[in-house]
């Protein structure tokens, strides 16, 4: 009868897992939020009575943007490997999962961010148009500023999201929960390792939930002065 690895064994290897699933997901949504945004806002400036109307580009943005998020992600992370050898010289471990993680999370980062400016209230958009206010001043002091609760916690949804992604990402060479999960836990039959990457991953995502929706609460300013 095999015996069970002893669970201090399982906790040292959850924590280096953990570590870096973190740091993938960290460095993926960085990534994505920065990318993504400015992308999410040329989408909304071009599109048809958005400030700087662009019917050409805006379907050209919005079908790159449409065809990444359509990509199955474990169809990217496989098309991907050749450009993350280029860039990082192997496609093996965390650091290489970031690319596709990154990849693939830019596109959907900017389409949320679309949806979420063109709720805007059109009325506080035109005040400021009267007002001679250039188009990025409008669109970091009006379009942004609105929309900073909606837009974190749109970015927490992303690292969720991301999360799940850094599991399977794991199952080829990523490193982190997923890989723990499938080398040590499935393909070994050791449901120590697979139970408590399931456990790791639900606190992990319920933490970056809460934090996320801290963080919005604190800068809605209608919230505020409604108290």
């Amino acid at each position: 009868m095999r015996s069970a690895t002893p669970w201090s064994v399982v906790f040292e290897d959850l924590a280096k897992a953990t570590g870096e699933t973190v740091y993938m997901v960290a460095v993926s949504t960085l990534i994505a939020t920065l990318l993504g945004i400015p992308v999410g806002v040329w989408l909304q400036l071009t599109a048809p009575g958005g400030l700087r109307p662009r019917p050409w580009l805006h379907k050209i943005l919005g079908f790159v943007v449409d065809l990444g998020r359509s990509m199955p992600f474990l169809i990217l992370l496989v098309v991907l490997t050749s450009l993350t050898r280029l860039i990082l010289s192997s496609s093996i471990g965390p650091t290489a999962a970031i690319v596709p993680l990154s990849v693939g999370s830019v596109p959907f980062v900017a389409r949320l961010v679309q949806n979420i400016l063109s709720e805007v209230h059109v009325a506080v958009v035109e005040a400021a148009v009267t007002t001679g206010a250039s188009t990025l001043r409008i669109v970091r002091s009006v379009l942004l500023r609105e929309s900073l609760p909606a837009l974190i916690n749109a970015i927490g949804v992303t690292a969720i999201a991301l999360l799940g992604y850094s599991a399977m990402a794991g199952v080829l060479g990523g490193g982190g929960l997923g890989d723990l999960a499938v080398r040590l836990g499935y393909q070994r039959f050791n449901d120590r390792y697979l139970w408590s990457t399931v456990v790791v991953l639900a606190v992990l995502a319920t933490l970056v939930q809460y934090g996320f929706n801290r963080a919005a609460r604190g800068v809605d300013r209608r919230r505020h002065a409604s108290v």
